[in-house]
């Protein structure tokens, strides 16, 4: 996983609240077993009309908006299915970072494990942030997450929380397989052990006790 600790670009807006995982990515691209690719899907059934053509209203198919890493959404962000494609899209279109005023659970926690920064924010932060990027002129950001900090292009900053843990698994970049392995030398310490008291657990022959 990648890890996370500045991120700098335009901030996409979408004014929507409830926005489901099923519209994030839509369940045509649920076959895949990779992520590379699914950022075409994101948002599909907004971006592109029944011919598969671009909207050319939508914010994403639009300058300089088509290149956002930063999104400013409403209120409920990915609730419905827990479809882990739904923060893969994010990544792969360039998304790493969303805003809003909630997000659904599963949807938040599926996110810090792709290296995806989920912002939670008053309704009135979240609006001021929506303005800006609604603004060709103003939607450029900068997101540090050491510093807790959003950076409007007008240079004012807004101060953001998130759990210790989460926001050291982001800067480190450690899914759960990173976690698990930043302990290592304590799991071959514990086998170490375990192989010297129970050998038969390890495929060694059991010791005949009658002699």
């Amino acid at each position: 996983m990648r890890t996370f600790t500045t991120l700098s670009g335009p901030a996409a807006p979408l004014p929507m609240i409830n926005v489901d995982t099923d519209q994030i990515i839509p369940k045509q691209y649920l076959t895949a077993i990779t992520r590379a690719g699914l950022g075409k899907g994101l948002f599909h059934d907004f971006r592109y009309d029944m011919e598969d053509r671009e909207r050319p209203d939508f914010v994403l198919n639009r300058e300089p908006w088509n290149e956002a890493c930063i999104l400013i959404a409403g209120e409920n962000f990915g609730c419905g299915s827990s479809r882990e494609h739904a923060p893969w899209a994010l990544e792969d279109f360039g998304i790493r970072c969303v805003i809003a005023p909630g997000f659904a659970d599963i949807f938040f926690n599926n996110c810090v494990k792709n290296g995806i920064l989920l912002i939670a924010l008053p309704e009135d932060n979240v609006n001021t942030l929506m303005a800006d990027a609604e603004n060709p002129q103003a939607c450029r950001m900068r997101v540090d997450l050491e510093a807790q900090t959003i950076m409007r292009a007008s240079g004012e900053t807004v101060g953001f929380e998130i759990e210790p843990f989460r926001k050291h698994r982001l800067l480190e970049g450690l899914d759960d397989i990173g976690i698990t392995m930043a302990r290592a030398a304590e799991i071959d310490a514990f086998e170490a052990r375990q192989k010297a008291a129970q050998p038969w657990l390890y495929g060694a022959d059991i010791p005949d006790s009658a002699g």
